[in-house]
């Protein structure tokens, strides 16, 4: 149990440093309570949720395929002109496409088709563009939150519990709203003397083509169809018992079949870091099960908590985002999902809420929170326009504070 503690401790360490990939971390992690014989074999293979596997590779494939044919550019300059080139209208826009499209794909992806349109916008506006990159960071991880699909620590909650898609909006959609209200406000607010935009700046967006970011209308024809069927599966796989991995893979798979993109192509474009990293963490935590160092952390929680239902669900929600703001809401969900399950997941669904919503929402606290973070802030790096730490913690950890007040009434009211 010690070895299995030390070794999963030391990974999550080294992976909130950020001095070493995150993937190489769980993958050395894995081999070492392998090598160890601290999980054997067998043990490991049961470990790693391939539901969530699936989901992952599916839902990559998907957007993959998709993505060439300029359908989510053609969106989000839509949005910028629907503004009209108007300061409180762009904003606006771009979060509520971002949170849209967060919590139908997933915020990673998202990030990445946004932050490239937004450095084009912000030009054409001329205008900084940091603080709409911060925005959309921020709105992404409260749009993921509402839907299965949205969020890496909810995708891995359904992986665990069987819990449906429908369920996760019924519960979780309608304080996601909320809080992105709250929060596209209060950044409006914060951000607002960055923001203004001149008539000349205006008029230039306003002359953009959407319809010129258009690369391959019949490749737009024969894919997006798919696209837009597998989001609407998700909503029936309960009813036609199929697993939310085998709706991703089906829509994936059919889309493979219609396209004239290559596979190997295809397949070369998907994260394969970030499936390699889910791989090595379910390892890491599956020793921790094995050994008994989950159900320790269960009883010691349960002992503080007394078994006192208001204070479990309370504890869950704020100590997973206090977790995932410091470390990673990934390792952090893999590590409070079996906690979870021995405190009262198993008979009380709202205990699985309390989870994914601090997860989620903690995932806005720091930049090193959430991978949808990491990767907007590369992007930013790259274009020249880096996110400083600090500055990015002075938005984040308040919109976080915020976020979390409104999750734990939503709890009280609704749950307890």
């Amino acid at each position: 149990m010690t070895l299995a503690i030390l070794i999963f401790v030391l990974a999550l360490a080294l992976i909130a440093t950020e001095r070493v990939d995150r993937t190489k971390v769980a993958l050395l992690g894995a081999v070492l309570v392998l090598l160890t014989q601290t999980i054997d074999q067998h043990a490991a293979i049961e470990a790693v949720d391939w539901n969530t596997l699936g989901l992952l590779v599916g839902m990559m494939i998907v957007v993959r395929v998709t993505e060439p044919t300029g359908a989510y550019t053609w969106v989000a300059i839509r949005a910028g002109q629907l503004s009209r080139g108007r300061p409180f209208a762009v904003v606006v826009a771009l979060a509520v496409t971002t949170a849209v499209l967060s919590a139908f794909l997933d915020n990673l992806t998202t990030v990445l088709l946004m932050v490239p349109i937004t450095f084009l916008l912000a030009d054409a506006l001329d205008v900084d563009p940091i603080p709409l990159v911060i925005i959309e960071i921020l709105v992404s991880n409260i749009g993921g939150t509402a839907t299965l699909i949205g969020d890496p620590p909810n995708i891995m909650i359904a992986g665990a519990t069987g819990l449906t898609f429908v369920q996760f909006i019924g519960n979780l959609a309608p304080v996601a709203v909320v809080t992105f209200a709250v929060a596209t406000a209060g950044l409006y607010a914060i951000f607002r003397p960055r923001l203004r935009i001149s008539d000349v700046a205006r008029a230039k967006v306003m002359e953009l083509n959407a319809a010129d970011t258009i690369e391959d209308a019949g490749e737009l024809k024969r894919t997006v169809p798919i696209l837009v069927a597998t989001i609407l599966l998700f909503f029936a796989h309960q009813a036609l018992h199929l697993e939310p991995a085998t709706v991703a893979l089906t829509g994936a798979a059919v889309m493979l079949l219609v396209t004239t993109q290559k596979v190997e192509d295809v397949l070369a474009g998907l994260e394969w870091p970030t499936l390699f990293f889910f791989l090595g963490l379910f390892v890491m935590v599956g020793a921790l099960e094995e050994t008994g160092a989950i159900d320790e952390v269960a009883q010691g929680i349960a002992d503080v908590t007394a078994g006192n239902r208001t204070a479990e669900l309370l504890g869950i929600a704020w100590v997973s985002a206090i977790g995932s703001g410091i470390v990673d809401n990934i390792p952090f969900t893999a590590a409070m999902i079996p906690v979870v399950e021995q405190l009262g997941g198993a008979e009380h669904d709202s205990y699985w809420w309390a989870l994914a919503l601090g997860a989620c929402f903690g995932g806005n606290a720091t930049l090193v929170a959430a991978a949808a973070n990491v990767a907007a802030a590369g992007m930013a790096a790259r274009a020249g326009r880096p996110i400083g730490f600090v500055e990015f913690l002075r938005v984040g950890l308040p919109v976080t504070a915020v976020s979390m007040l409104i999750a734990t009434a939503y709890i009280a009211l609704r749950y307890l």
